[in-house]
């Protein structure tokens, strides 16, 4: 059989011909209200003068200033260079032979001409003594040409002997000739075997580590035996954009073109400066074609050694003739897509920006080409708490110091 719907109960509607009368949770909360109310001070009467009390205005916000200088400043461009010897040479073998002697002291400094290494000379001595043998055979052997050649004319004279004969003695006479040429360039190749068995400076300097010790078999296939490298003066090459170079060259032309306006010095490994100042003597005749850089040199002083041969040291190109310069500390610039800004102090204590055009850096400081006069007050502290327009107490540098250590002491 179908099946048939529930019906469902019909619910009462509300008789809303009455209010109803408030019940104990309704009454409740109204109490919890107005206890709130008079404990946060809502209600009428309570706090009502406080909240009506004009605020107490602070005082401006305090920022330490520099005041903007003029000072004499050497314009200064940095670049890493390796310092070279002037003269550096390998000493090697020229002939075969056992090390007899080893004549010097690594470290020391030698002369011109004195001798090193001593290879074992007797074989080469040897063969001087056979070499010169040959030669007093071959001019006893032209001497006797000489003869047969002389005795030859005479019996062609007499009809006693045959022209061709006489030709073949005139022969002879003339290979007897080049005989002695050859013993002679014999005998000297010879002496000159036995000279290269005594290696020797050919310049003057520092000689290094000796790279064989006596007894050993060397010979123009073992390589340097030795490096001998000149201390003083020493150079410094280091490379140079040609963008740097063009601006160098301009500068150079503005003070006369004279290179002896450009002072070179150079930094040691622990940021001290050389004592001794350099002066620019080469720059090269081609351009790197990977870094479009040129190889420039310097040449400097070395009494005391201290720049070595293969070192790499801090190269400062400055102007020789200082020039009068703004500066202000690197920690006062802002850089932003318009460029560099700094923010000073107005007569009015008011922040105002600068926009400024920068130069060369000087330590901590950098100079400022264009943007501020001498005296005004440049922002380098504080910098983040004020914006342009803002009222602020300026304090010198100085007197934030003064007050740093103050409030350090007990």
């Amino acid at each position: 059989m179908p099946l048939r719907p529930t019906p469902l109960p019909t619910l009462a509607r509300p008789d809303h011909s009455a209010p109803a009368a408030p019940g104990r949770g309704a009454t409740r909360a109204l109490i919890l209200v107005a206890i709130l109310a008079v404990t946060v001070g809502v209600l009428p009467g309570c706090g009502a003068e406080d909240a009506a009390a004009p605020a107490v205005a602070g005082p401006p916000p305090a920022v330490v200033v520099v005041p903007a200088k003029r000072e004499s400043v050497e314009e200064q461009t940095q670049f890493v260079g390796r310092v070279v010897a002037v003269d550096r040479v390998e000493l090697q073998a020229r002939v075969q032979g056992f090390l007899k002697e080893r004549k010097f002291t690594e470290g020391q400094q030698v002369k011109v001409g004195e001798v090193l290494f001593l290879i074992e000379p007797e074989q080469y001595q040897a063969v001087v003594v056979q070499r010169e043998a040959d030669l007093a055979k071959a001019t006893a052997d032209t001497e006797n040409a000489r003869a047969q050649l002389a005795r030859g004319r005479e019996l062609l004279k007499q009809k006693n002997i045959a022209q061709s004969e006489v030709d073949k003695l005139q022969a002879a006479e003339s290979i007897a000739q080049a005989g002695i040429a050859q013993a002679k360039a014999a005998l000297d190749a010879a002496k000159l075997d036995l000279s290269y068995t005594r290696i020797i400076a050919p310049i003057a300097g520092r000689i290094g580590l000796s790279k064989y010790t006596v007894g050993n078999l060397v010979g123009p296939t073992s390589g340097a035996l030795a490096i001998i490298v000149s201390r003083d003066p020493i150079d410094v090459q280091f490379p140079v954009t040609q963008r740097d170079l063009l601006e160098a060259r301009q500068d150079i032309e503005e003070q006369g073109g004279d290179p002896g306006n450009v002072v070179v010095l150079a930094r040691l490994s622990d940021d001290s400066i050389y004592d001794h100042r350099g002066k620019l003597d080469f720059i090269d005749v081609t351009t790197d074609r990977g870094t479009d850089t040129v190889t420039v040199r310097a040449r400097f002083p070395n009494p005391e050694g201290y720049l070595v041969d293969g070192q790499y040291v801090g190269v400062l190109v400055q102007d020789a003739t200082p020039t009068m310069e703004i500066l202000v500390p690197q920690a006062a610039l802002q850089i932003d897509q318009q460029g560099t800004s700094v923010l000073i102090v107005s007569a009015e204590n008011k922040v105002e920006v600068r926009r400024i055009q920068t130069g060369p850096t000087v330590g901590a400081n950098v100079t400022v080409r264009s943007g501020l006069t001498e005296g005004d007050l440049v922002i380098t502290e504080g910098i983040q708490k004020v914006r342009p327009g803002m009222v602020v107490s300026a304090v010198p540098a100085a007197g934030a110091e003064a007050q740093a250590k103050g409030a350090a002491a007990p």
